[in-house]
């Protein structure tokens, strides 16, 4: 790969921080940080606005945020680690370590009377669909048969992080097709089954630790407290309004699939641990081949699909790059052309619902995180911020 030149590097920072600037100024977004690695060396880093409108507190590099589905990705990891040790397998039915998921059944539609018609899948839940969101499960904000499922049954949204809330049904048999749902949700469990740990202390033995993650976890320390941004809404007309939305913190379960606190130079670090073939800060967490299986397609000819919402209030509808194929290795979704950002094809991405962004590109040893705390997701001066972002990063790039 390219490295970036020191002029590159400045002519990169004098270009992000003049966007990021902007941006905030304009109360476009309330605040944002944003990092670039290049291998091990940070190329960029920024942090404009405020943590919370109406407050004096500056956001900082440091500053810590939700990263929602952003957990995915590290859960993911942790699944792995598991799988190198023979302790969980990828293609045996994944209820052998998380029993709840041998009472799911396919939600077929509802009758006359409304009432839900569900049929036994004709096949068990694998890990391998779990990691690749292929195994029927859905989320109620992008599924109108979910949402209505949940209203009929009263199954609260998984940021209630109650167990109740993973006993949605299926909307296909496990394998058929790709639907972004509650798959690491069940990937915790699973974790929590082979390895006799919490999800939470698992992370912080087997990754936190050896990556040098202090300020990560699903328990917001009274550290991390001090330096937390707030959530904000943006209303109908586009106007933003702090609020105090906040994962619980006496959890039933710790959602793998969207409960972490982080900062950018902690994920940055996640990041370049997959760079570099799953070592970091001197400690090897996965095996190179380990790191390679993970970034191939697991998904064969079934691509990712746009995702339609059904609560405007949390997320628009979201693709990214459309027109561009996308599959899904075990964690990350797989571009599979080159991006208009300059993100090489066979990149590793994904995102969380407060707007929070990363690319991982092994072919350019590039990557970045972009962390915003608003929602709806897919938020209509976040996303192109972030997509800017990136495209900046590899205009620097010799």
């Amino acid at each position: 790969m390219s490295a970036v030149p020191a002029a590159g590097r400045d002519r990169l920072a004098a270009q992000v921080d003049a966007l990021l600037k902007r941006a905030t100024d304009a109360g476009d977004v309330p605040g944002v940080v944003a990092m670039a690695t290049a291998g091990d060396s940070t190329v960029y880093e920024g942090a404009f606005g405020t943590r919370r409108l109406g407050a004096a507190k500056p956001m900082t590099i440091d500053t810590v945020v939700w990263i929602a589905s952003m957990t995915k990705p590290v859960t993911s990891v942790a699944a792995m680690q598991l799988v190198e040790q023979g302790r969980l397998q990828l293609d045996e039915p994944a209820a052998r370590w998380a029993p709840g998921l041998a009472e799911a059944q396919v939600l077929e539609g509802f009758d006359s009377s409304g009432a839900p018609r569900l049929r036994p899948p004709k096949r068990p839940i694998t890990l391998r669909h779990l990691l690749t969101h292929t195994s029927g499960y859905g989320y109620g904000m992008w599924s109108p048969l979910l949402a209505r499922y949940m209203e009929l049954t009263g199954i609260p949204g998984t940021a209630s992080c109650e167990n109740a809330a993973l006993r949605l049904p299926l909307l296909f048999d496990p394998g058929e097709r790709w639907n972004y749902g509650i798959n690491v949700e069940w990937v915790g469990k699973a974790i929590e089954g082979a390895s006799g740990l919490s999800l939470g202390e698992y992370l912080r033995k087997n990754l936190f630790a050896p990556l040098g993650m202090d300020s990560t976890g699903f328990k917001i320390t009274p550290s991390m407290r001090k330096r937390m941004s707030r959530m904000h809404e943006r209303d109908a007309a586009g106007v933003l309004i702090a609020g105090d939305f906040e994962v619980p913190q006496e959890p039933e379960f710790e959602m793998g699939g969207g409960g972490l606190y982080s900062t950018a130079p902690d994920y940055l670090a996640f990041m370049r641990m997959i760079l570099n073939r799953g070592s970091g800060k001197a400690n090897r967490v996965l095996k190179p081949e380990t790191v390679e299986l993970m970034s191939r397609n697991h998904m064969g000819d079934l691509r990712v699909e746009p995702m339609i919402t059904t609560n405007p209030s949390r997320s628009n509808d979201a693709e990214f790059f459309p027109g561009v194929p996308k599959s899904w290795g075990l964690g990350f979704m797989i571009n599979h052309d080159r991006a208009p950002t300059g993100r090489s094809a066979g990149s590793l991405a994904w995102a969380g619902l407060s707007n929070c962004y990363f690319w991982i590109d092994p072919a350019r040893n590039i990557g970045g995180v972009f962390l915003t705390q608003i929602l709806p997701f897919a938020d209509v001066k976040s996303l192109p911020l972030f997509l800017d972002f990136e495209t900046a990063v590899y205009r620097s790039a010799s």
